[in-house]
C-alpha cells in the first residue's frame, strides 16, 4: 500500500489512504454494505454466477471492459484485439491462451462481447463490450464504491452510485493504468487468496462474512447445499473451501458435517484488509475520473447507505 509507483498513479489528486480506510471506526458498516451489494449481483442468479464466478473468467470480463473503454479507432495500439486481451490477462497467470479463447467465445455467445472487423484494417478483429456487459459493470462499480460512501471524507460519489454511463467511461479510461497493480493488491491480504484460487471462492467468503455479521457470537449456520444453490457450485466444492479455510486458521468447523462455522478473527481482519485495498484503488481512480481537487463535506458521521 506504500508502493510509490502505485501511489503516484493518483497524480496528486486527493484520495483516501489505506490506513484511513482500514482503521475507520465505521469500517464494519462499510464491510456490511459492500458484502450486501456485492452478493446482490450474483445471489440466486446461476447464469451470472457461472458466467463470471471463476477468477480467469472474471479477469477476462473485467479487463475487456477497461480496455474497451480506452479504445480509439485512430490509434491501433489501443484496439481491443484478442491478442491484446490475452497479453493483459496473462500477466495474472490464471488462464492459458486456450482458456481465454474459450472465455471470449462464451462472452460473445451470451451477448457480453461483440466481435467485428476494424474499419482501418479489415484483417483485424476487434472486441467491443456490449450494452449488456456495460450495464453489469455499472452495477459492479456501484457495489464496490458503496463502502466508500460510509467512510470517506469526500461526498462526490453520486455519479457512480446512480450508475451513470458517462462516469463509467471516464472511470474505466483511468483504470487502465491501474490494471498492472491489481495482482499486488491481492497480496495485502494473502489469506484471502485461499478463497480466490477456487471457483466461486470470493462469493463463498462474502456469504460467510455476511452470515457471521448477522449473529452476535461469530457463529454462522451455513449449509453447504444452500451456498451451492445460491452460486451454482456443488456442496462438495464448498466443503473443500471451508476445510482449507479451517486448516489456515480462518474458521473453525463444528456440528454435524462441519456445517456450523465459527469465523475466527483472522478471517475478518484479512477480509477488511482486502476490501480496504480495493477501496483505496477505486478512490484513486475516482479522484482522477472526476477531477477531484478538494475535500467535500466529511461523511465520517453520516449513516451508511441502505443496502
Amino acid at each position: 500500500m506504500d508502493d510509490p509507483d502505485f501511489l503516484c498513479l493518483a497524480q496528486g489528486a486527493p484520495h483516501l489512504s489505506y490506513d484511513e480506510i482500514v482503521r475507520h471506526p465505521c469500517m464494519a458498516d462499510a464491510r456490511k454494505l459492500y458484502v450486501s451489494r456485492f452478493l446482490a449481483l450474483y445471489d440466486r442468479d446461476p447464469f451470472m454466477a457461472r458466467l463470471l464466478i471463476e477468477t480467469g473468467r472474471f479477469l477476462v470480463y473485467h479487463i475487456a471492459v477497461i480496455l474497451g473503454a480506452a479504445q480509439d479507432p485512430a490509434r491501433r495500439e489501443t484496439w481491443l484485439t484478442i491478442s491484446r486481451l490475452k497479453k493483459a490477462v496473462a500477466a495474472f497467470g490464471v488462464a492459458t491462451d486456450r482458456h481465454i479463447d474459450q472465455i471470449i467465445e462464451r462472452l460473445c455467445e451470451v451477448g457480453f462481447l461483440a466481435s467485428h472487423a476494424a474499419e482501418r484494417d479489415r484483417r483485424v478483429r476487434i472486441l467491443t463490450p456490449t450494452d449488456k456487459m456495460l450495464a453489469h459493470d455499472r452495477a459492479w462499480l456501484a457495489a464496490h464504491y458503496a463502502p466508500l460512501t460510509v467512510v470517506s471524507r469526500f461526498a462526490d460519489y453520486q455519479a457512480v452510485m446512480r450508475e451513470d454511463p458517462a462516469y463509467q467511461r471516464d472511470n474505466r479510461r483511468v483504470a487502465i493504468d491501474f490494471v498492472p497493480f491489481s495482482g499486488r493488491l491481492l497480496a495485502v491480504s494473502p489469506e484471502m487468496l485461499l478463497f480466490f484460487k477456487h471457483a466461486g471462492g470470493h462469493m463463498v467468503s462474502a456469504a460467510l462474512v455476511q452470515a457471521t455479521m448477522a449473529t452476535p457470537d461469530t457463529h454462522a449456520a451455513v449449509p453447504y447445499a444452500e451456498i451451492g444453490d445460491r452460486f451454482g457450485i456443488s456442496r462438495t466444492h464448498v466443503r473443500t473451501i471451508m476445510t482449507e479455510a479451517q486448516d489456515a486458521g480462518l474458521v473453525r468447523l463444528d456440528g454435524r458435517g462441519g456445517q456450523r462455522v465459527q469465523v475466527l478473527p483472522a478471517l475478518l481482519t484479512s477480509y477488511d484488509r482486502g476490501v480496504a485495498a480495493g477501496m483505496l484503488s477505486h478512490d484513486m481512480v475516482h479522484a482522477l475520473a472526476t477531477g477531484r481537487r478538494a475535500p467535500a463535506l466529511a461523511l465520517a458521521e453520516s449513516s451508511p447507505m441502505p443496502a
